[in-house]
């Protein structure tokens, strides 16, 4: 190890994801009215967003854009589950500002009748694609998509489970328990050593020239610093100091938000790389110059905070 014990440079504030960005009003009161989905639905101009599978219909012909349909276009008797979304706050949008939104969660009869299964497209592929509005947009929509699909039956006395409130409580009929949707956090972490080098990862599901940044749930009880330190000693053997917070960014693959730290690799200790062997295979250090010529590394997608992280990270040097 070097001698040095000069803290590596901090990058610079402000950490941009794709799934972050949103220019819609939530419009969470309006949630509350008894047919707020009849009252939207006869309104010409309230636009609808088909979600699938977590899959949405992209219009992907010059700049990138969710297709949305009138409320004609998709009845309510047909959808799995509708969500109020909220109100266009985009000036610049197709839709004036001001318009409303409801996702629609289709079964495969219903999807594959609005359109071919080629025609849909996952989050992923697009969401760094689409502007504020339309990211916003498909990220709630997937998420509450996922939610509904995932709570069913009632925890409480295993009745069916009937949405309320635009789309945002499931009840049980004759219980007055709530079910709101669930976020779970996770953490997602630069480790940086005294030398600056990245800890990157690769995960047993992965082709083993792909890799990113180390990343676990927290835990009951624990609080997210905590998260970041056991995280990163069960997955490398790396025991960090100084996380720092970075940022962060909903990731609905079903129900995360991923929590963006950097931390510093102990430089009192003299740890050695050790990944768990069971959900990571491999740890390395890398170089910003490793990074940037290795033409077989494969890193996260544009649309991950991973990304923006080690984007941010590899224009701080």
């Amino acid at each position: 190890m070097t001698e040095s014990r000069a803290h590596p440079a901090a990058p610079a504030a402000g950490l941009a994801t794709a799934l972050s960005r949103s220019a819609v009003d939530r419009d969470y009161l309006s949630r509350l009215r008894p047919n707020l989905f009849e009252e939207l639905r006869a309104d010409p101009g309230t636009r609808l967003l088909p979600v699938w599978s977590g899959k949405a219909l992209c219009d992907l012909d010059g700049a990138a854009s969710l297709v949305l349909f009138a409320p004609d276009r998709i009845s309510a008797s047909g959808a799995v589950a509708q969500f109020y979304l909220g109100r266009s706050t985009s000036p610049a949008g197709r839709e004036p500002k001001g318009t409303a939104f409801i996702a629609v969660s289709l079964d495969d009869e219903a999807a594959l009748t609005l359109a071919d299964e080629d025609a849909w497209v996952g989050m992923r592929d697009v969401a760094a694609l689409l502007d504020d509005r339309d990211a916003g947009l498909l990220v709630e929509a997937i998420a509450l998509a996922n939610w509904r699909a995932s709570h069913r039956f009632s925890p409480r006395t295993g009745g069916p489970l009937v949405l309320e409130d635009g789309g945002w409580v499931l009840r049980a009929p004759g219980d007055s328990a709530e079910v709101f949707p669930r976020t779970d956090p996770a953490i997602i972490v630069a480790v940086v050593d005294e030398q600056d080098r990245l800890l990157l990862g690769s995960n047993a599901m992965w082709q083993h020239d792909r890799y990113s940044l180390l990343a676990g749930f927290v835990e009951p009880g624990e609080s997210l610093e905590a998260a970041v330190i056991r995280e990163i000693f069960e997955e490398s053997g790396i025991r960090v100091v100084d996380p720092t917070y970075l940022g962060s960014q909903p990731w609905p693959f079903p129900a995360s938000l991923m929590l963006g730290f950097r931390a510093l690799a102990d430089p009192s200790q003299d740890w050695t790389l050790a990944p768990d062997g069971t959900e990571i295979l491999d740890v390395r250090w890398f170089t910003r110059e490793e990074l940037r010529s290795d033409e077989g590394l494969i890193l996260p997608g544009p649309a991950s905070i991973a990304r923006a992280i080690i984007d941010q990270w590899l224009g701080a040097g």
